[in-house]
């Protein structure tokens, strides 16, 4: 099986889905509002690696490069990239992914890479690698493809190392459920999640402790117009909202000029001026603060530890797109 819903999916699941998977299908099993999607497991990269003769020539390009050097690093990422991008997925795994793309019913997805090593402990792999907005079915397979090669970037190469996932000697430890040869030099995997696509009016953060203060009475909350990723790529200031936890008072607010949001643009994304109507006014209005911040708590009760999440609004209606622990407590 190479596929899995959310539904289908859990916590436990972090060594087959990678973080972001098995989060999502735990909190869509605790009726979280997740829009619905599925998991292209780790399995089905290995299998196309295994199954396009890649596993070797990626496995030699490691083991050759030097992190002391980042132009080796930089040719060497370049040489794995090129080598997925140009190497056709075979088709009985293509026609697996497009099935599951039609059962969503959806004109656009987001296709997000989900990171997973073996040992739980090693550093969350957030932000190191890439997410492909508003995939249609026409480059759904490409930017699965994407997703997969992205664990190669400089980037996330470098934080393999820094991490000690990876050694200048080579990492002597076999990831469960993988491709053995590769995984005895790299031995991180990559899972792809495909998530219906929210066009999202307001976007943003919201950690349920104080991130700064590491207060865990206070939750702050940061809110933007447009998708998320213009917060997230630090394009722009979003609103602060910052809430006591105790009484469900809201504490403070920053409200910040924003002049530029990212919107869908065909199967991408572009980004856009915010009229001068909206540009200084409040994104979020208190009562849907409050709102928003009840069901944050309601996920980090459910995970029993402090959680970083990123949520967009549409018509009223709040999704939760992604939660993870706040490593810093």
């Amino acid at each position: 099986m190479f596929t899995k819903t959310f539904k289908e999916i859990s916590k436990k699941d972090v060594c087959i889905a990678g973080g972001k998977g098995a989060s999502l299908g735990e909190m869509t099993q605790a009726k979280i509002p997740v829009p619905s999607g599925f998991v292209i497991l780790v399995d089905a990269f290995d299998k196309f690696l295994e199954e396009t003769d890649l596993v070797a020539e990626i496995a030699s390009q490691i083991k050759a490069m030097n992190f002391q050097d980042i132009n080796s690093v930089d040719k060497v990422s370049n040489v794995i990239r090129d080598l997925i991008a140009d190497t056709p997925v075979p088709e009985n795994l293509k026609k697996i992914f497009i099935d599951e793309f039609k059962k969503l019913d959806a004109k656009y997805v987001a296709v997000r890479s989900s990171a997973t090593a073996e040992d739980g402990s090693v550093a969350s792999w957030a932000g190191e690698l890439e997410t492909y907005l508003n995939t249609s079915s026409t480059n759904l397979v490409d930017n699965i493809k994407n997703c997969w090669s992205s664990l190669f970037t400089p980037r996330a190469l470098f934080y393999a190392f820094e991490k000690k996932v990876i050694t200048l000697g080579g990492q002597k430890k076999i990831r469960a459920n993988t491709c053995k040869k590769l995984a005895h030099c790299y031995p991180v995997g990559v899972a792809v999640v495909v998530q219906k696509m929210v066009q999202s009016e307001i976007s943003g953060i919201c950690f349920t402790a104080h991130p700064v203060t590491q207060d865990l009475n206070q939750m702050v909350i940061e809110t933007g117009w447009g998708l998320g990723e213009a917060i997230v790529g630090g394009k722009i200031t979003p609103d602060t909202y910052i809430i006591d936890k105790t009484n469900w008072i809201i504490i403070d607010t920053n409200i910040s000029d924003q002049e530029m949001m990212i919107v869908k643009s065909g199967s991408g994304v572009k980004e856009t001026v915010v009229s001068n109507k909206t540009q200084s006014i409040q994104k979020l209005e208190n009562k849907q603060i409050i709102k928003l911040a009840k069901l944050c708590q309601k996920i980090e009760d459910h995970y029993k530890h402090p959680q970083d999440i990123e949520f967009a609004i549409t018509d009223n209606k709040i999704y939760i797109t992604q939660s993870r622990p706040i490593t810093t407590l």
